[in-house]
């Protein structure tokens, strides 16, 4: 059994991670400042409330527990926000993450998995998108999460840190018994919306632009279940311990679905109908966004459970009725 820091331990992923985390039989240290997580979510081990940018009291801590590795998603995550208040941004995931890495150094803690985004991509070159491509994000919330790992760069050359930075692209669904789910305020993830208009909580979905490339004008977008999420972050840390250094996998179900077929989707599961505004487009929204996860899958043993869209909505439809 190893003891285990998550950060963001008390948000939408980082619950999930902790309940396969206890499954597993780790020893599980939630690091969670409430800002945004939910502490009725850390049902899988302690929480400490603590702001990662508090770099004396994240130093005391970890040189007290003493953990084998830290599995880091605390970060701000709304794109459309950190437009708005890139400082903001920048001072929570950029600086945040460098005084969570000055914490490690000083409690001589050299293990991390990293939550990224397929947002440090911007627009593919070609798709499926490989981890290869280069790397423009287009705002910046993108930003933010590239100058993070460019940082687990600099301390792996610097003091030998051994990590992992899991690319996700589009996270979904809930844990199928309802445990814990995805709860954001305010909510910007198209399914949960959706879920929303579908349930009467809202009027409508707006759906942002209905002429691009693709095969019915919406966006496309790959969705991976946040189960799938979870269980690729305890491979990651198994795959450090034979496989130290530097690496970054994407984490996608290496399928795209549109803005309009996840709305029948969801019209499918819930037997309700939902009413839909068209909207202009948002600017630096990529038509197509598809991860080729194949990397993941070859190095890490990950393999997808919930790849059926019907699968992974129905899952997020019986948590926001719960």
């Amino acid at each position: 059994m190893s003891k285990i820091v998550v950060t963001g331990g008390a948000g939408y992923v980082g619950s999930h991670v902790c309940f396969k985390l206890h499954e597993a039989a780790h020893d599980v240290v939630v690091v969670d400042s409430l800002i945004n997580g939910h502490a009725e979510f850390v049902q899988w081990g302690h929480l400490e409330q603590l702001d990662l940018r508090e770099t004396e009291k994240l130093t005391r801590l970890l040189k007290s527990l003493k953990p084998d590795a830290v599995f880091h998603l605390a970060s701000l995550i709304n794109v459309g926000e950190s437009v708005q208040k890139p400082k903001l941004y920048e001072s929570v995931n950029v600086d945040g993450t460098l005084s969570l890495l000055t914490a490690m150094k000083q409690a001589q803690v050299n293990t991390l998995v990293f939550s990224s985004s397929c947002a440090i991509y911007g627009v593919p070159q070609f798709l499926p998108l490989t981890e290869d491509q280069p790397k423009k994000p287009l705002n910046p919330y993108g930003v933010t999460k590239l100058k993070a790992e460019h940082l687990l760069a600099e301390a792996f050359k610097d003091w030998g840190l051994n990590s992992v930075s899991l690319r996700y692209f589009n996270a979904a669904g809930a844990d199928p018994l309802s445990r814990v789910g995805e709860d954001h305020t305010p909510e910007t993830h198209l399914i949960p919306l959706v879920l929303d208009a579908a349930s009467g909580k809202r009027t409508h979905i707006e759906v942002f632009g209905t002429d691009y490339p693709t095969r019915d004008g919406t966006c496309v977008r790959d969705y991976v279940h946040v189960c799938d999420l979870a269980d690729a972050h305890l491979l990651a840390l198994k795959f450090l311990k034979s496989s130290p250094g530097l690496h970054a996998f994407n984490l996608g179900s290496e399928h795209g679905h549109t803005v309009k077929e996840i709305i029948h989707a969801v019209e499918k599961v819930t037997y309700k109908k939902v009413t839909v505004k068209n909207s202009e487009r948002r600017p630096g929204d990529p038509a197509t966004l598809v991860a080729d996860s194949g990397l993941a899958k070859h190095a890490l043993g990950w393999s997808p459970r919930f790849t059926q869209i019907e699968a992974i909505i129905e899952h997020a439809w019986k948590w926001h009725q719960s």
